[in-house]
């Protein structure tokens, strides 16, 4: 059964710019795994966790940290939730997630399937 679905886009230029200027913003947004990744990795990781959040519901108080996009080598992303969003995905009743990640010509995006 799905539970949830989420999409977002991320301009790759516009993103690192926002980071470049708020460098504190970087630590806030990703997890020591994913923090050194490529420009076009870093926004696709954003847009998972933004789209993790939109298949939850998007409730107020998940924190950025408790969501980690692990690179699968010849395979799909693996999600690793802890905290706030693991909460939020059980209350939910999901047992597993389908992520797809993309870039291409500047932009990033993902996409998720929340199923219970």
């Amino acid at each position: 059964m799905i539970v949830g679905v989420g999409i977002d886009v991320v301009d790759v230029e516009r993103f690192m710019a926002t980071l470049e200027r708020t460098p504190r913003l970087r630590e806030k947004l990703f997890t020591p795994a994913e923090r050194d990744l490529p420009p076009s990795s870093l926004a696709a990781r954003f847009a998972a966790k933004e789209a993790i959040a939109k298949a939850l519901g998007a409730p107020d108080g998940l924190r950025w940290h408790d969501a980690t996009v692990h690179r699968v080598v010849g395979g799909p992303p693996e999600v690793e939730l802890i905290g706030t969003v693991a909460a939020r995905a059980a209350e939910l009743g999901v047992r597993h997630w389908h992520l797809t990640i993309s870039h291409d010509a500047g932009i990033s995006s993902a996409m998720v399937i929340a199923e219970g």
